[in-house]
This record gives C-alpha cells, structure tokens and sequence, in this order.
C-alpha cells in the first residue's frame, strides 16, 4: 500500500514519525518547509511543501492511503474537490496530534481505511473511531468483505442495498461459482467468518424472493442485467511487476514470485499478469518463469516507466537507474499494465537477492 502521512506543527511529526513505523512497507512524510532543518526526525522519506493544498491535491491519486495528523476539519476541505467515488477513493484518516485519537474518514471498507486505522491505533495507543455503520452494530459487510479478498464489488448501488439489509437483521445468502480459480479459497475464506457459502456452476442462479444475496463469480460470468439484491464481487486481476539482474535463471525468479505472494497471503498461481521493462524482452530466465506460471508477460518502454514513475513519485535507485535507465522496474511496470484502471499496491518494491517483485490488486 502506497502510503503518504502528512503533519502540520513539530509535535505533529513526531506523532507522524511513529505512525510511519507501523505501516506495512514504510510511507512518506509531508512537512512543512519551515520544519526543514529542524529538530523533527528524518530517518523517512520526506517532501517539504509551502502549500498543504498543492501537495495534498497531487496525493489524492498518487497514494493508496492518506495518514493526516490535524484537525479533522483542515482534511476535509482539503479533499472535498477530489473525492469521488468509494471504489477507487484512497484510504483517509486523521489523527489529533496528541494521539488519542484516530479517525477512519473516506474509504472505510474498500480503501481499507478501517482496518488501517485499527492497525495504527493500536500501535500508538490511540483510540480507534469507527463510523461505518456496519463497523459500530458488530456486522461483517459484503464490501469489507470484498476488501479482505481482493474482490471488486458490482453494482456499487447494490453495496447500499445489502448493507442497509443488514442493518436490519436480513440473513445475507453467499454464492460461489464452483469453477472460479481459487473458489476452495473464497469458501474458506468465508467459513473463516461464519458464513456458509453456496456452490453453482454454470449460469448464475435466479434471486429468490426478498432474497438478499452476495455471488462472488468471474467478470466474464456477470449476467447483462443486475438481479435485484444481488451484489456481485469479481476477483481483481493480480499484477505482478518484476525487475532482475541479467542472466537470472528461472528458478530465482519463480522463487522470489513464490516469497513475494506468500507475503500477502497468496500463491503464484493468483497472479494474472507479470510485467517488466523492454530492457528485460529478451531475459531467458523471465520469459521461463512466465511461461511455467502460464501468465502473459508484459514489456514496457523507459519513457512509459519514467512517466509513471513521475506521476506517482516512486522511489528510485541509482544503480538501476545507471544499469537499464530507470530507477524503478518492479512497482512502474504493474503500475504501467493497470493502465487507467490503477490499482492498490500490494506489496511494494521488494527485493530477492537479484530480483525485486512488487505486487499490485487491479481496481
């Protein structure tokens, strides 16, 4: 997850700090230029901005998760223009600086903000504020269940439906297709949660009557029109972005995709689509790799990496700069074969010995 944290005043930061140490994968911080210089620790990454609202802007759609240590109400306007829809708005929460307090505000469910939150509370000692209504009545939701599984939920109406259906205390009744890649994955995944799901293949059967229901099936099964209350969650396409030294034999590659799913709860076999560098079109080991998994595998010119690199403000390294001529393969390249759809990082930029991997959910 592609994280940004900002803070206004020095005890902000210090509080920014901390929350920066417990996300997953490291963030990047946002100060104030007058805290250049000064006594505020800077063993992150950090931008210096003369303007919250220019930065903040530019963050909205660069990062997965936005941390803001202020009042709620500076957060607000500042995000107000460029919100825009709960599927693919990033994760916003605010902390007072005294950390007593941290507020899931946009995103809640898809955006993971409630979890983060959760996740961050804890590690600072703050109290978790939690307003969806699913969240406070104890209800586990279709949509935080679309989240957890990396599924993307259709029709974004029916998310509503089902959830206010719950509220009221309607079962809500779990269908699988049988012949989905992974579908032993997904009921377990559920039974996990106490909820049984129900096997179909073929055809998508018929809603019962004030039948309130969640089908988890392929984006190619989806019928033309929606049933009513019926919430539909597709599995979201599994990127995977891989740089390599030369010369690298398929065995590491495999080994290091291997290393990289398990770490997000995955196996190989998830991953729809593996991408790299045009430097890379000719690397027997990577093209082997690809051809095990059974995966297309996708090459990318610099100047197309180069310009997503810009745009999202990855982090770059000098010798791999020197070496092919960008400074980032691994995250620019599944950032590069999400194109327009974009997608939530999730596993950044990891290195395996002569390969780095990152790992990208498709919005």
């Amino acid at each position: 997850m592609r994280t940004a944290l900002f803070a206004l005043t020095a005890g902000g930061a210090a509080l920014a700090h901390r929350l920066a140490h417990a996300v997953e994968g490291g963030a990047t911080m946002h100060l104030p230029e007058r805290l250049r210089g000064s006594a505020v620790s800077t063993e992150h990454d950090t931008v210096y901005f003369e303007r919250l609202a220019d930065v903040m802007r530019e963050a909205f759609t660069r990062y997965d998760a936005l941390i803001c240590v202020m009042a709620t109400g500076i957060v607000v306007r500042m995000i107000a223009p460029y919100v825009e829809n709960k599927l693919y708005d990033p994760a916003v929460i605010v902390f007072d600086e005294a950390g007593h307090h941290g507020i899931s505000l946009l995103s809640g469910h898809i955006g993971g903000a409630n979890e983060l939150t959760r996740s961050l509370c804890a590690a600072v000692g703050a109290d978790p504020v939690i307003t969806t209504a699913t969240d406070v009545t104890g209800a586990l939701a279709p949509d935080a269940i679309a989240a957890r599984l990396a599924l993307r939920p259709v029709p974004k109406s029916a998310i509503q439906v089902l959830n206010t259906a719950l509220l009221e205390g309607k079962e809500i009744a779990y269908y699988i297709a049988s012949d989905l890649p992974h579908a032993a994955f997904y009921e377990a995944q559920l039974r996990a949660e106490e909820k049984q799901a129900r096997l179909f293949r073929g055809e998508v059967p018929p809603v019962g009557a004030d039948e309130y229901r969640v089908v988890i099936t392929a984006a190619d099964d989806l019928p033309q029109e929606n049933a009513p209350r019926t919430l539909y969650l597709v599995p979201r396409r599994l990127i995977a972005g891989v740089g390599c030294r030369a010369g690298v034999p398929e065995a590491k590659i495999l080994r290091a995709l291997t290393e990289a799913c398990g770490m997000i709860g995955r196996e190989p076999s998830y991953i729809d689509l593996l991408a790299s560098t045009m430097v890379k079109r000719d690397e027997a080991g990577l093209l082997a790799a690809a051809e095990t998994l059974g995966r297309e595998i996708r090459f990318f010119p610099n100047d197309a990496l180069a310009a997503v690199i810009e745009r999202y403000g990855l982090k770059e390294s000098d010798f791999v700069r020197q070496t092919i001529g960008v400074g980032n393969v691994s995250e620019a390249a599944a950032l590069c074969a999400a194109d327009k759809a974009g997608g939530r990082m999730a596993l950044g930029k990891t290195s395996f010995g002569k390969v780095t991997v990152a790992l990208l959910w498709e919005k």
